[in-house]
């Protein structure tokens, strides 16, 4: 799979980076050659575009306090700033990369990337490979999808138990119905009646007024009342709800762990002397490499001119190939004859010494994971503290507002009930005889119209349970689709490791075939991954665990295939084999969707005329692809790329 084609030049600028003073670079899209001997800057510029690109692990120059980096792409210019504070590096600025993880381990392809010598140190190639996948994080997602599936299925449940419920609240709908035409017949009754015997009884219009008023009054505290009463039920119940949820944050507010005083700054300081250590080390692994390549050189050449080694082209091949016993150089620090067979157990001393900071390094790395994890990890419950503790506040605030409601709603109810009492009180001492029979008709009226007030309340309720049951009835359907659509996005996640798992190993596999058939190694027939599933103990239960298992399959002369060890790889195969294992992690994970850069360096362990033909096959997946390279292996290179040949 191609990227897309890069629209243009792109301009980096650099201070204090490394071992860089200041510089200045425009690299073109395509394949970018920086061609030069070792300690020349070619590393710390790359260090520069990955700092640029969003990366941490860069390291500024020894002697400065700040260092720099801008990088103009695409019309956009990206800066990132190195500043050194009480010992430690702070980076700010805006790169071109939020999260540098995938970048790190599958586009920065420098000697001491994970992924490319994860062949060399038998490294767990699974873990690798899905190290950038969030397995926690998925699982989160699962489990935050199946709670929304169960809460539509309880929701569809209650739908149920809904339309259970309507044929049941139409028929009282009915009934209430007619309870209110029967009331209403009722009341017609009495103020006939009423009317009939006002025509007999005698009595001042004053009297009468005031007896009309102070009915007309308690059937209007009698409505007051109600109205009061339904207010303070759903002030209570508002009441109870508040509280419920207060006591929910507060028990998750309980559950989190309060972050121990200092923890984070502990944190951010160890990181700090993490990343110094390694800057130091890679600083280390730089050096020594040059020292054994210059002493290789020596002994190919078997003299002390230094300017001459240095001038002459190396070939492919083991550097010890020809020495016999017994043979004799002259030392280039000294000027005496020494042993050929004592400079190479020094320099045996120093390859191992190499792998061994190497191998430091990618310790480091996952200490640094760890520690990164970590700290994100406090700042989050850190920050869902603050949270549950501002919505406690609020949730407070609330409840003393509602309870404030009640208290005021429950005072005007007592109100309410003493003023009816009073009324009625009122009334009773206009009764009389000549008055008894119109005032007990008045009470009946008065009584039927509060019943009949009940009635059209209890109606207009049950109307609205109906409509609002006919109207969430109406999202049945679209739960329904929704519910199916969330059983399809759980499947999705939890198919998704297995799914990246197999597509970088089918990756591997194909590009695996391709290369070697490309770089044409004698008797090398196959590099393919497997993938396995073991059963292995997690406390006391059993589960899978999966793993990738490298395979080797070598040809003798008379064409016979038979597997081989890892470990009897030559270094310019497991070089080859690391790059092919990253770039299985840069396709699988699509790191080309969102980084346009491969970065690569220390390709001294392949001939010349592989890393030509290992080039021109990485070029098509990559919009830039900028590689350091001893002058002797750009040699092959086709001159049509860009070349640098100074930082």
């Amino acid at each position: 799979m191609s990227t897309e084609q890069a629209t243009g030049e792109t301009h980096v600028t650099v201070r204090n980076i490394g071992g860089i003073d200041e510089t200045a670079v425009t690299l073109e899209p395509g394949v970018t050659v920086l061609t030069g001997r070792n300690a020349t800057n070619r590393t710390s510029f790359l260090q520069a575009i990955m700092a640029a690109l969003g990366s941490e692990d860069v390291s500024m120059k020894a002697d400065a306090d700040e260092a720099r980096v801008e990088l103009a792409l695409d019309g956009e210019t990206f800066t990132r700033t190195l500043e050194r504070r009480n010992g430690h590096v702070r980076p700010s600025g805006t790169p071109y990369l939020d999260d540098p993880t995938l970048a790190d381990l599958f586009a920065f392809l420098l000697e001491s990337n994970e992924a490319r010598r994860a062949v060399t140190t038998d490294a767990d190639l699974r873990d690798i490979i899905m190290r950038p996948i969030d397995t926690d994080e998925i699982q989160s997602e699962i489990d935050r999808l199946v709670d929304q599936r169960r809460e539509i299925t309880r929701e569809l449940d209650e739908l149920d138990d809904l339309k259970a419920r309507l044929p049941a609240l139409e028929e009282k709908r009915t009934g209430l119905k007619a309870d209110i035409e029967e009331t209403e017949g009722e009341l017609r009754d009495v103020e006939a009646r009423i009317e009939s015997t006002d025509a007999d009884v005698e009595q001042s219009r004053e009297e009468r007024a005031e007896l009309e008023e102070k009915l007309e009054k308690l059937r209007d505290k009698r409505s007051s009342l109600e109205t009061v009463r339904y207010d303070l039920e759903t002030e209570r119940n508002s009441l109870e709800s508040l509280r419920s949820e207060r006591a929910e944050r507060a028990d998750e507010y309980d559950d989190l762990s309060e972050t121990p005083a200092g923890e984070l700054e502990d944190l951010e300081s160890r990181i700090d002397r993490l990343r110094d250590r390694k800057q130091r080390l890679e600083t280390e692994v730089t050096d020594v490499r040059s020292i054994i390549q210059f002493n290789e050189e020596m002994l190919e050449e078997g003299t002390g001119d230094v300017v001459d080694v240095l001038s002459d082209d190396r070939e492919g091949g083991e550097i010890t190939d020809g020495l016999v016993p017994g043979k004799t150089v002259t030392c280039w620090t000294c000027g005496s004859d020494v042993d050929a067979e004592q400079i190479e157990e020094t320099v045996d001393t120093l390859r191992d010494l190499n792998q061994r900071a190497v191998g430091e390094i990618g310790d480091i790395d996952d200490e640094l994971a760890e520690l990164k994890e970590r700290r994100d990890e406090l700042e989050a419950e850190q920050r869902r503290r603050e949270q549950l503790e501002r919505e406690r506040r609020e949730l407070d605030a609330k409840i003393e507002r509602t309870e404030e409601r009640a208290a005021e709603l429950a005072e005007r109810r007592d109100e309410l009930r003493d003023e009816m009492e009073g009324i009625e009180r009122q009334i009773a001492t206009l009764e009389d005889d000549t008055y008894e029979d119109v005032l007990d008709l008045h009470k009946e009226a008065n009584q039927l119209e509060y019943d009949l007030g009940s009635l059209e309340n209890d109606l207009e309720r049950v109307e609205e349970n109906i409509a609002t049951i006919e109207e969430r009835l109406d999202e049945e359907s679209e739960l329904r689709a929704r519910r199916e659509e969330l059983g399809d996005e759980i499947e999705s996640l939890r198919t998704r490791i297995a799914r990246i798992e197999r597509e970088a190993i089918t990756e591997f596999n194909d590009h695996m075939d391709t290369v070697l058939d490309l770089l044409d190694y004698e008797n090398l027939e196959r590099i393919w991954i497997e993938r396995t599933e073991t059963r292995v103990r997690d406390g006391r239960e059993k589960v899978s665990k999966t793993a990738f298992e490298l395979h080797v399959v070598r040809r003798t002369d008379g064409g016979t295939s038979y597997e081989d060890r890892i470990g009897h790889l030559s270094e310019s195969e497991r070089e080859v084999t690391g790059f092919v294992f990253a770039l299985a992690g840069f396709l699988a994970h699509e790191v080309y969707e969102t980084v346009p850069f491969m970065l690569l360096d220390s390709m001294e362990a392949i001939d010349a005329n592989r890393i030509a033909t290992l080039l021109e096959y990485l070029e098509g997946y990559t919009q830039y692809l900028v590689v350091a390279l001893l002058p002797e292996d750009a040699n092959p290179v086709p001159d049509d790329h860009h070349y640098v040949e100074s930082i």
